[in-house]
């Protein structure tokens, strides 16, 4: 499915959709699933405040994060100290990745804040060093008292392995899923890192983005799901008085550790949440589009349940104005790195 062009990877899911929406009467039906998230995280939300919403007891398990708004510019320097270099600038309202930098000084965090849109709120974000990333979906119907993990995928980061011979640009060049990004990587990285040659044996990561869109890798991992992981997701997610379906993006040190319940988070992702387990690509296409179709089924089913609870869909109007305010702030923002 990762070789598929997005959009053509997204008319067979938009049909189903589409489908799904006039068998329960409601395009924007999965704006329920989520009550304490703007749009129910189908477009446009602030990544801020779904973090916010998780329950304040749940803090070591979050990434500190900080707001800065337009008015908060000329404090950024200061809170940026607070944090602690090197720390994640990102975009609040964002879509795979884009906007998101890895600042290691105040000139690099000046750099950013000039090429970011005037208007725009951006987080400051710890650096959790991990160096492992995985996002854990979650779902809990509204008559159920515990939720459950229906998807585990590790994120591995654009990559490649020296051999002492050839350049970083010939090996992404040797390597199909890193051939056709080199033009970005020749923006995102300093100037000649692409002409460095990578010693016999050694690990290069490309980007702090471990998204497909700049080369990373998705490994469907539920092998790695435990009581004790579940259990963890379910109570944060409680914690957010109405969060039923989602992802949580978390950084951990080792796969004993994430199995303990041991993480912290970096994002947190609604309804819109990409079902990124199935974009392993030991999968074939036929077993991961029967995987996305299952979870979008899931996902407007349990809307349905949550309209049947009182809750009121977003009408199709205001999300779509979400979705375009969204799309035109991903065109502005700086590349990632």
């Amino acid at each position: 499915m990762e070789r598929l062009p997005k959009p053509i990877l997204c008319i067979p899911l938009v049909i189903q959709w589409l489908w799904l929406g006039l068998r329960y009467r409601s395009q924007s039906l999965p704006s329920v699933v989520n009550p304490a998230i703007e749009t129910g995280g189908l477009a446009g939300e602030s990544k801020h405040a779904c973090l916010a919403s998780i329950g304040p007891h749940h803090g070591p398990w979050i990434a500190r994060t900080l707001l800065i708004s337009s008015k908060d510019v000329p404090k950024a320097a200061i809170m940026a100290v607070q944090l602690g270099f090197p720390l994640i600038a990102k975009p609040d309202i964002g879509w795979c990745g884009y906007g998101v930098r890895r600042i290691n000084t105040i000139k690099k965090l000046t750099e950013y804040i000039k090429a970011f849109p005037t208007h725009a709120a951006f987080l400051l974000q710890e650096w959790v060093p991990g160096p492992y990333e995985a996002g854990l979906f979650y779902m809990r119907r509204p008559s159920e008292a515990h939720g459950r993990l229906i998807g585990l995928a590790v994120r591995h980061p654009p990559q490649i392995i020296g051999d002492g011979v050839r350049s970083i640009t010939r090996l992404m060049i040797a390597d199909p899923r890193l051939a056709p990004l080199i033009s970005h990587y020749r923006t995102a990285l300093p100037a000649n890192r692409l002409d460095h040659v990578p010693a016999s044996g050694e690990r290069v990561v490309l980007g702090t983005v471990a998204s497909l869109r700049v080369g990373g890798r998705y490994e469907n991992a539920m092998r790695l799901n435990t009581p004790d992981l579940e259990q963890k997701v379910n109570a944060i997610a409680h914690s957010m008085n109405g969060f039923h379906f989602g992802r949580l993006d978390v950084r951990f040190s080792s796969e004993d550790a994430l199995r303990r319940g041991e993480f912290q988070i970096i994002e947190v992702n609604g309804a819109g949440s990409e079902a990124i387990e199935f974009w392993d690509p030991t999968l074939s296409l036929w077993a991961a589009y029967r995987g996305v179709f299952a979870k979008q089924k899931t996902l407007l089913a349990l809307a349905a349940e949550m309209r049947a609870a009182g809750h009121i869909p977003i009408g199709i109007t205001p999300l779509f104005r979400a979705w375009l305010r969204q799309l035109r702030l991903i065109r502005r923002y700086p590349p990632s790195n």
